[in-house]
């Protein structure tokens, strides 16, 4: 067994870090200057005008942002992967609605971030593309899994 069917109070305990989790996504989106879709969106201040984006900050503002991203994809795939009965509580978050939104915003916006810029050394532009490549990859299969447990699973039962 594992350390959710040992410990079932873990179950609560997972739904109340999913909204940090959600949080992660929140965070990329503004510091590339995106605003997210949805419930959880924030209202903006007036004030607030957004003049940094993933096209003009820093290339180590960018590469933090994208390693980041890969490790919170990495970590998110890893865990439903060998934990799948979590789903369901992602899904209380509308998880995959969230999840969707925030790919559809973020990764041609990172993605084009990476190709327009002008790289001293080439190796840095190879590691962000491949990094952000990945992590698109893993926000993919994360979304599969949470459709084949929550929605395909029940149907198969």
């Amino acid at each position: 067994g594992n350390i959710f069917t040992q410990q079932p109070s873990y179950f609560s305990d997972l739904d109340e870090t999913l909204p940090t989790v959600l949080q992660v996504f929140n965070n990329i989106l503004h510091k590339c200057g995106l605003q997210c879709e949805g419930a959880s969106a924030e209202p903006q201040k007036l004030e607030e005008k957004v003049s940094v984006t993933a096209g003009n900050m820093p290339v180590q503002e960018l590469k933090d942002i994208v390693l980041y991203l890969c490790d919170t994809c990495t970590t998110l795939w890893a865990f439903l992967d060998v934990f799948p009965l979590a789903c369901q509580t992602f899904q209380k978050h509308e998880f995959c609605y969230r999840l969707a939104s925030f790919y559809e915003l973020a990764i041609p916006e990172l993605e084009s971030a990476i190709k327009k810029r002008h790289y001293e050394d080439n190796s840095v532009f190879a590691d962000l593309w491949r990094r952000v490549s990945h992590s698109r990859k893993k926000m993919i299969e994360v979304f599969h899994i949470l459709i084949n447990q929550v929605c395909l699973q029940p149907i198969l039962e």
